[in-house]
């Protein structure tokens, strides 16, 4: 079982290159970071979080993910950086591609790209993207990117209206996997089994029950059954056990937001973890 951790990377939290060097030599795989591009000051969409309540400062204040996985790719030698999530449908898909392909190729081939659909409709509108319509967006922008990672003349019929094949260097040095985030349900694990290497269970609750229909829709798709990383959840002992039982080989763990003094204790608790499951 491998864990790794996410943290809200922002102006006011720990440094992210340096919350990636204490979790890589305290024996963990992996580092995400989630996105917001800005957040509409309207507040018309209510925040989704479980309890309910005033939107965290930390959503206001988020720094770019490809920006901020450079500087923890740059600090560390064998960490998995990762987005968890970048908003697909509000980035333009040729220049991301770049962008990821880039941070890749420096980081000798460290990348994981979680990506989702997005929950703030005014911050979706503001990038000219109809809230209804994120979601075969999204599949068009990574179908578009795989496209440029993989194929020396990349073209795009059906996926990016008017843009002619084209070439761009320079490719990852390995696949980039892609996960999607998000909740249990055919229309998240039809767009699993479609071009995704796996699931993201936001929170890891639910996993059990859910298997059986994204092993079907993968099934139906003719590909091997989806791999799945509960992420964001609070680890403990019993339930790294449940879902090692499940096939689950990573768990991503959530940390504050905010500075080393709040961050670092809750880091060693978690790493003590990966010693009673090593």
């Amino acid at each position: 079982m491998r864990l790794g951790v996410t943290m809200f990377a922002t102006d006011l939290a720990m440094p992210i290159h340096e919350l990636a060097i204490a979790a890589e030599e305290r024996g963990f795989s992996s580092l995400y970071v989630p996105e917001h591009t800005h957040i509409p000051v309207s507040r018309r969409t209510p925040y989704p979080g479980a309890a309910g309540g005033e939107l965290p400062e930390e959503y206001r204040r988020t720094l770019d993910p490809l920006v901020a996985l450079s500087f923890a790719a740059a600090a560390t030698r064998t960490l998995e950086v990762g987005t968890g999530i970048l908003l697909a449908a509000q980035r333009d898909p040729i220049v991301t591609a770049k962008a990821i392909a880039s941070l890749d190729h420096l980081s000798g081939g460290r990348v994981t790209v979680g990506v989702g659909f997005g929950w703030n409709v005014e911050e979706i509108e503001n990038h000219g993207v109809p809230y209804a319509g994120r979601r075969d967006l999204a599949r068009r922008h990574v179908l578009a990117m795989q496209a440029l990672w993989r194929d020396e003349r990349a073209s795009f019929d059906g996926l990016l209206d008017g843009v002619e094949p084209a070439w761009s260097w320079p490719k990852p040095r390995r696949r980039p996997p892609v996960y999607v985030g998000g909740a249990a349900g055919p229309k998240l694990f039809a767009h699993v089994a479609e071009y995704a290497d796996g699931w993201m269970p936001i929170g890891g609750k639910g996993v059990k029950a859910a298997l059986p229909a994204l092993r079907e829709a993968c099934e139906r798709a003719g590909r091997p059954p989806a791999r799945v990383i509960p992420f964001g959840t609070l680890p403990t002992a019993e339930k790294l056990d449940h879902y090692a039982g499940l096939g689950v080989e990573e768990v991503v763990a959530a940390l504050p937001s905010g500075p080393a003094d709040k961050v670092l204790p809750i880091l060693d608790h978690y790493a003590q973890l990966i010693e009673k499951t090593a």
